[in-house]
C-alpha cells in the first residue's frame, strides 16, 4: 500500500540528527518506502474551510552532515495524507495553539494526526501529571506567594518550575533556608500573575530522571535514565545530563498502567513519561524524545513499533 505522511516540525536544518526522535521516525517511514511531506508550522493555512500546506517532499539520510534533501514546494491538501506527525517543540504559545486548530480541521477530514491536536492543546505537560495524584510526589500549582512559601515550609526541600518550560529550563531547587526564595517566586510567577508548579524534592534524581516512552498507552520496556552531571539538579540531556538505559521497574510499570488508558482515550499515541524514583513528574505530549538513544542501547526500533500501532488504528477506524 502506498502511504504518504506529513510531518510538521521545527526547521530540519536545526536538529541534531544523531539524537532527534522525529528524525528516527522519518528514517523509519523512508525505510518502509513511504513518501514524506515536510512542513513547518508557518506553512499551514486554511482555504475555504480546509487545511492546506505549502509542503515539500523530504528524503533523509542517517549521517551527521547533509542529512536531508527537500524537493520543490507545492500546495498540499492535508486530507490527501494518510497521517500527519505533529512534532513541533514547545514553547506552547499562541502559534502552537493555532497549529493545533489547523491540524484539528484536517483530523475531521479523516487524517490521523499524531498526537491528537485537541489533546495536545488540553494536556499541559506539567499539569497533566496532576491527573494522576496517586503517582506523584506532593505537588502544588499556584501563583500565590503565600501558598508557595507554605509548601516550602511544609516539605523543607522543593523544586519550582514554570508550566511551559522544556529541556529543564528555569527549574529551581528551593529550601526553607534559601535566601533567594522571594526572587525565585517573583520571577517564576511574573510577580504573582502566572501559576507555577512546586513539588517535594525527590533525592533519587541523582540516580536519573527516567524517560519512559508510551506507544498507544503501552510502555516501551526500557527507559532512558538521564543522570545529572555533578552539582546539577536537572537530568535533561539538553542541560548536560548523560543517558543510561534501564529496564522498567515494577513501580514504573504500575505508573504506566495508571496513565495508559487515559492516553489511549485521548489519542495521545506517542508520549514520554518522566519518572524520578517512584514518582511521575511530567507527561510529555508535544515532541517526546529519546528514541535514538534507546534504539542504540537495546537494538530496538521504537519508531517501527509506533508506525505498526498507527497502521492498526487506521485499519480499525
Amino acid at each position: 500500500m502506498s502511504i504518504t505522511i506529513g510531518v510538521v516540525m521545527d526547521p530540519i536544518d536545526h536538529i541534531k540528527p544523531w539524537k532527534d526522535s522525529t528524525f528516527a521516525m522519518l528514517l523509519e517511514a523512508q525505510r518502509r518506502d513511504w513518501a514524506v511531506m515536510y512542513m513547518e508550522p508557518g506553512d499551514l493555512y486554511v482555504r475555504d474551510g480546509r487545511t492546506w500546506a505549502i509542503a515539500r517532499p523530504l528524503t533523509v539520510t542517517d549521517r551527521l552532515e547533509n542529512w536531508f534533501d527537500l524537493g520543490e514546494p507545492r500546495n498540499l491538501d492535508l486530507a490527501d495524507l494518510e497521517m500527519v506527525l505533529m512534532r513541533q517543540d514547545p514553547p506552547f504559545n499562541n502559534e502552537y495553539i493555532y497549529t493545533t486548530y489547523l491540524l484539528e480541521k484536517a483530523e475531521r477530514e479523516g487524517v490521523l494526526v499524531v498526537n491528537r491536536p485537541g489533546s495536545v492543546r488540553d494536556c499541559n505537560e506539567k499539569l497533566f501529571a496532576t491527573e494522576f495524584p496517586q503517582c506523584c510526589a506532593p505537588t502544588l500549582v499556584t501563583s500565590r506567594a503565600d501558598l508557595l512559601r507554605q509548601f516550602v515550609r511544609e516539605f523543607g526541600d522543593t523544586v519550582m518550575k514554570p508550566l511551559d518550560g522544556m529541556g529543564g529550563s528555569n527549574i529551581f531547587r528551593v529550601q526553607n533556608e534559601s535566601p533567594n526564595i522571594s526572587v525565585v517566586i517573583e520571577v517564576l510567577t511574573h510577580q504573582g500573575k502566572t501559576p507555577i508548579m512546586v513539588q517535594r524534592y525527590i533525592p533519587e534524581i541523582t540516580q536519573g530522571d527516567k524517560r519512559i516512552l508510551m506507544i498507544n498507552g503501552e510502555p516501551v520496556p526500557y527507559a532512558l535514565a538521564r543522570i545529572p552531571r555533578e552539582g546539577e539538579l536537572r537530568g535533561n540531556l539538553a542541560a548536560g545530563g548523560t543517558g543510561e538505559g534501564r529496564e522498567l521497574s515494577e513501580r514504573d510499570r504500575w505508573i504506566c498502567e495508571q496513565v495508559g488508558p487515559t492516553l489511549r482515550r485521548k489519542g495521545l499515541y506517542f508520549v514520554g513519561l518522566d519518572v524520578i524514583g517512584d514518582y511521575l513528574t511530567e507527561i510529555n505530549v508535544t515532541s517526546p524524545t529519546c528514541i535514538r538513544e534507546l534504539d542504540k542501547i537495546y537494538g530496538i526500533n521504537i519508531a517501527g513499533q509506533l508506525f505498526d500501532q498507527l497502521l492498526e488504528l487506521k485499519a480499525t477506524a
